[in-house]
């Protein structure tokens, strides 16, 4: 099956729930046991439940992975995948533009635990050394908020010579536009709160791995640390990623057609979008994203103040301030102060987050209402 049919018929079989169409909500705590030592599919949610079942291989099957897996939370989901194979002493390598969430995790968590924590520039492979003897490799590609991309089967296969993981944060390509297990990773995490979801009114990770030996252990940590995604947040999610095709070739088309306009904005000094030819990595984007590149689209104000970042925000009003990204309605965000709050001043000057730096989240409005919107509020830093 091709990709949109597969998002609304795959892992779910009618006849086994009483021919209903969509996957029922499962909201149980616990299932009847008949008798001591029966083995029966399901018997206390936080081990398994069938709605969380059906959306994680809903999620394995789309990202062509073994077995997946629904936390809580995205931080929940990046958490268990570095429990579960990294130990004091071991090294991560990770993406130096990561998420700011991330970042707070690695740096404040596991490098206070003993875990060797090395952030490193992967736009060129070479830099990703041999010496640094690493157990995990942690992509993200495009990353959050500069649409930086590394390659990503150079990469892997590099760090898998030296006999390490790979994991990748894959939430703003979705496995519409980017299936990284294809490519030589190990482990796919998506933050289902934003496209996989699409609606806003999720919280959500989750994971798809290559094999049912990296499984196994993650399934352990899963029921052990029990972080898992409630049946109603999994069932929401399942009914976002029947439309995922169609919303994503939408968040592409109008993150195409407004990041060309902000090129051309007086008020704007830079615009970060892999689609355009000025993109540092648009000749990789056209390679290792043939469908698109995503409906996010981040500026770089030519008044770099929080002033004029604010002036732009509050002067939108169909474009709101948020936290975080990939509904349908379009979304901006302020990283200095929002998602890299956490990461220190310094930190942020070297990811190339500036105070006068904007992130948009495309919706999947009509475009030129969305520009007319965002083109106003930048005529007030003029």
């Amino acid at each position: 099956m091709k990709f949109a049919t597969k998002a609304i018929h795959s892992s779910y079989d009618c006849e086994e729930h009483n021919r209903a169409l969509m996957p029922p909500i499962y909201q149980n705590s616990m299932f009847a046991m008949n008798e001591i030592g029966e083995q029966i599919p399901y018997r206390y949610s936080r081990l398994s439940n069938p709605t969380r079942k059906i959306l994680e291989d809903t999620v394995a099957d789309l990202e062509h992975g073994e077995a997946g897996f629904a936390f809580a939370s995205g931080m929940a989901a990046i958490d268990a995948v570095w429990r579960t194979f990294l130990q004091p002493g071991d090294t991560i390598v990770a993406v130096a533009d990561i998420y700011g969430g991330a970042y707070d995790l690695l740096t404040e968590v596991y490098a206070k635990w003993g875990v060797n924590v090395v952030f490193a520039d992967l736009g060129n492979p070479d830099n990703l050394l041999a010496e640094h003897n690493v157990k995990m490799l942690w992509l993200e590609t495009p990353s959050n908020p500069l649409l930086r991309l590394v390659d990503i089967p150079a990469l892997a296969a590099k760090a898998k010579a030296a006999g390490a993981l790979v994991g990748i944060d894959n939430t703003f390509a979705t496995p519409y536009l980017q299936q990284p297990l294809d490519m030589g990773c190990d482990i796919v995490f998506h933050s289902a709160t934003k496209y996989l979801c699409g609606h806003s009114d999720v919280l959500m990770g989750v994971l798809a791995v290559k094999s049912k030996a990296l499984a196994k252990p993650l399934q352990a940590m899963m029921v052990n640390s029990g972080a898992v995604a409630g049946p109603m947040d999994c069932w929401l999610v399942l009914r976002g990623i029947k439309t995922l095709a169609l919303r994503m070739q939408a968040h592409c088309a109008n993150a195409l057609e407004i990041a060309r306009r902000l090129e051309a904005h007086p008020a704007v000094e830079k615009v970060f979008y892999p689609g355009l030819p000025s993109h540092e990595h648009h000749a990789l984007a056209q390679k290792q994203m043939p469908r698109g590149v995503g409906g996010v689209v981040t500026v770089y104000l030519k008044n770099d103040t929080r002033e004029a970042a604010n002036s732009v925000i509050k002067n939108m009003k169909l474009v709101r301030m948020a936290s975080s990204l990939g509904g349908v309605e379009s979304l901006v965000n302020h990283c200095y102060t929002q998602s890299h709050s956490g990461v220190p001043h310094d930190v942020k000057a070297e990811m190339g987050i500036r105070v006068g730096l904007l992130r948009f989240s495309i919706g999947i409005e009509d475009a030129d209402d969305i520009w007319q919107d965002i083109s106003a509020a930048l005529d007030t830093t003029l």
